[in-house]
């Protein structure tokens, strides 16, 4: 019984510093906004948003397992937390041990096997659901870039034209033309709305007032 105990409280001691170990993502910055001069990120931030846009890139191609997309997305950067991360000027001269890292990693955990074998799918491209995840990570690079753009800064343009060159599938090539002519703000500010000029006109509406 005591080694029944102790096995499992250990495997909560295991989980707790991976719960600890991945919070460490909000505190590394992306690098590659340091060569574009302006705009910061979190490693953190960018898991989550790229997450998020596979997980739209998954319901554009019916045939991919939108839950293994899902999760590949939230860890493939995972390693980023021991490594850093590593821009495309940082990779051409020395690549950083990330696969070690995960690898690492996936020993710590007693569900390690999962996020190694997801780590390794989407390193090699090749399912439908790697090549999702890949399409997503560029497209929120492209979105930050985006971002960027708007607010003025001139080399974006062509870092965006470079990016929407990795894409792969073609709901990810799709996406990608949209979203370089979508206002980042457009989602929520309309000129034409009646709200943004006198608020008053909207709240009138909704309390049923004329």
């Amino acid at each position: 019984m005591a080694k029944r105990e102790n096995k499992k409280r250990n495997v909560y001691n295991q989980i707790a510093d991976f719960i600890y170990e991945t919070s460490i993502h909000s505190k590394t910055p992306r690098s590659g906004l340091w060569f574009l001069g302006s705009g910061n990120q979190s490693v953190a931030e960018h898991l989550f948003h790229a997450t998020i846009i596979a997980y739209a890139l998954s319901y554009l191609e019916p045939k991919a397992d939108k839950n293994k997309v899902v999760l590949m997305a939230l860890i493939h950067d995972i390693g980023e937390g021991r490594t850093s991360d590593h821009n495309y000027v940082h990779q051409r001269y020395g690549r950083l041990a990330e696969a070690k890292a995960v690898e690492d990693i996936a020993h710590s955990v007693p569900f390690g096997s999962e996020i190694f074998e997801l780590f390794k799918e989407e390193g090699e491209r090749k399912t439908l659901e790697a090549k999702l995840v890949k399409d997503a990570d560029q497209l929120e690079w492209i979105t930050t870039l985006r971002g960027e753009e708007v607010k003025g800064n001139m080399k974006t343009r062509e870092w965006i034209d470079i990016a929407l060159k990795r894409l792969k599938t073609n709901a990810g090539k799709k996406l990608g033309k949209i979203l370089v002519r979508t206002n980042p703000d457009s989602w929520w500010f309309d000129v034409k709305d009646a709200w943004f000029i006198d608020k008053k006109v909207k709240d009138q509406k909704w309390n049923g007032k004329k």
